[in-house]
């Protein structure tokens, strides 16, 4: 049986040789945020103790031109923000670059997904988290009490919630990171640079508007796979800063 690092490669590899919608030179690349390895992971950082991913993620990550930058701090739980997600190739770019890093960011899913055990493992080695849908305030307490259980967490959503154009985005992240007493990781995908950045830490406050706002400054000049499809809050920090 093959093992979910190989079984990615096969059916994402034909992707991944396709040229991304930027060709950016070496010079465009950040000259701010230095490169991220394996090796500058702390101690406390969720990992997936897996010795072969980081291997085949950064073969991935090399081949199609792309690299990790920023910081991550040394934390074992964080709400942790994937953005823009203007398409589903994304992913292609993403997850190498968490396997490199031996990186364990995990997400939230139906929990009915979990019904059948053999499944049930590989999705909980994949870092989904079962979360009943049916009830909206539920999830966020389900979400809360993940943290609160003290174990390591690296929880990741995407606030835009499409990966199409939206006004808005969801806030939920924000109130779970705050009753969670959990700080928020920004993670941005630059289709310019080719650089999936890590980028710095916010400590919420309580007070939304100011925190989003230092969030959304982060994102300045992050361009998506599919620019027309950026967020009306993003797309109104890069306006501004003409």
């Amino acid at each position: 049986m093959m093992s979910v690092p190989s079984l990615y490669c096969a059916v994402m590899m034909p992707k991944i040789f396709k040229r991304s919608k930027s060709d950016a030179a070496p010079s465009t690349r950040s000259k701010i945020l230095p490169s991220l390895s394996r090796k500058q992971v702390g101690d406390k950082v969720p990992r997936r103790g897996n010795k072969i991913s980081p291997v085949i993620g950064l073969w991935l990550m090399k081949t199609a031109g792309w690299r990790t930058v920023g910081e991550i701090p040394n934390i074992s739980q964080a709400v942790v923000l994937a953005l823009p997600h203007t398409s589903n190739v994304d992913g292609v770019y993403a997850i190498p670059s968490l396997f490199a890093l031996d990186l364990k960011i995990s997400i939230m899913g139906k929990h009915t997904l979990f019904k059948v055990p053999i499944f049930a493992q590989l999705l909980d080695w994949m870092g989904i988290i079962p979360i009943n849908r049916t009830d909206k305030g539920s999830v966020l307490q389900a979400s809360i009490d993940k943290f609160k259980s003290g174990e390591p967490l690296f929880l990741g959503l995407a606030p835009e919630g499409t990966r199409k154009y939206t006004e808005s985005w969801k806030t939920g992240f924000y109130y779970l990171a705050v009753g969670a007493g959990v700080p928020i990781l920004p993670v941005a995908l630059d289709y310019n640079t080719k650089e999936v950045r890590f980028l710095s830490l916010i400590h919420p406050t309580g007070d939304i508007e100011a925190d989003l706002s230092k969030i959304y400054a982060q994102y300045q000049g992050v361009m998506p796979r599919h620019p027309e499809r950026l967020s009306q809050p993003l797309q109104d920090i890069n306006n501004a800063a003409k």
